[in-house]
């Protein structure tokens, strides 16, 4: 009998999908670009997918949306700078730090926001690229 050598992947689809019971198990009914279809149970299928708002492009809510599943821990660092740590629902972490001039300006709500925008802004390159790569597949070269 052979022996089968298994290699690891990793994909990114992009697909449609709608809640859907099967034998009284939550799950979604699936269907991918091809037209084929699927029932993922619920917890397998929403460990996999983000819900975003358009098949085409990313928007705030969507950006937003992932990051409400984050956390976020911040702390004061000397006495005029906060470092955010904000974990991403893929375990994945982002560190951000912010400065004020002086002591007495220094105020950690604002600088925690200031930190998430700039995580926020770079969330935008990273599932930017994973909607790409849904979209378009992976274009082998020669």
């Amino acid at each position: 009998m052979e022996k089968t050598t298994f290699q690891t992947y990793v994909g990114v689809k992009r697909i449609q999908a709608e809640p859907q019971e099967k034998d009284g198990k939550p799950g979604y009914h699936v269907v991918y670009e091809d037209g084929y279809e699927s029932w993922s149970p619920k917890d397998v299928f929403e460990r996999a997918y983000l819900a975003i708002a358009r098949p085409d492009k990313l928007t705030d809510a969507d950006i937003a949306n992932f990051m409400s599943c984050g956390e976020m821990l911040s702390e004061n660092r000397g006495e005029k700078t906060t470092l955010v740590e904000f974990i991403m629902p893929t375990g994945w972490v982002e560190y951000e730090v912010s400065s004020c001039v002086s002591p007495i300006n220094y105020d950690q709500e604002l600088g925690e926001k200031i930190c998430i925008d700039h995580i926020a802004n770079r969330l935008w390159s990273h599932l930017g690229f994973v909607l790409q790569w849904a979209d378009q597949g992976l274009k082998k070269r020669s």
